[in-house]
């Protein structure tokens, strides 16, 4: 099949140009879906992260060695907890980051060497690499109140938690989510336990 070409250049001209204001629609037409296409990503993403699943930077070294300052994490929304699961909860305008030592309704004692009790078990904590009663301003035994949780921090010498008067017990309201996994540094991706 033969292209035809006209006699006359100012036709060929006006076929140029429409040929160019084809393309010109047919790119704008991409550049619309690809920009809707980006913005209903981003939202739905930010309806993830903020619904269901927050991203969180840790700060400070309460949670060391089991996350560092600077780690980012993603949390699982919920508001059932078990013993050893690291939780993010709002403490003033702060969001802080702890692990879960005791439910409400049970009874928790810290020796003076740190060793936890609860509900008279010794808890096996794997976590740690050493163990401190810290700051430590509550009479124990002590029972935690309903709808609250006693958290403590992984580097207990230092971590201001549930054993001080400061930050007491945490109500579940409180809490942003379970730690679940680890997505910076690279090194260290992977489940948080």
């Amino acid at each position: 099949m033969k292209k035809y070409t006209p006699e006359f250049p100012e036709a060929a001209q006006i076929e140029q140009e429409l040929q160019r204001e084809k393309y010109r629609k047919r790119y704008r037409r991409i550049l619309r879906s690809t920009v809707y296409a980006l913005v209903v990503t981003a939202a739905f993403a930010v309806l993830v992260a903020t619904l269901w699943m927050p991203v969180l930077q840790i700060y400070g070294t309460s949670m060391t060695p089991t996350l560092t300052d600077g780690d980012i994490v993603v949390s699982l929304k919920g508001s059932s907890f078990d013993a050893g699961d690291v939780v993010g909860f709002y403490y003033g305008n702060k969001l802080l980051v702890k692990r879960c030592i005791a439910g409400p309704g049970d009874w928790v004692d810290i020796t003076s060497d740190g060793d936890v009790f609860v509900n008279g078990n010794l808890l096996k904590e794997p976590y740690l690499t050493e163990k401190a009663l810290g700051e430590c301003d509550m009479e124990l035994p002590y029972q935690v109140p309903e709808n609250k949780w006693f958290l403590m921090g992984d580097h207990r010498s230092t971590s201001i938690d549930s054993r001080s008067s400061t930050v007491g017990c945490v109500e579940t309201e409180q809490i942003v989510g379970k730690i679940v996994f680890r997505v910076w540094p690279f090194k260290s991706f992977g489940n948080v336990k």
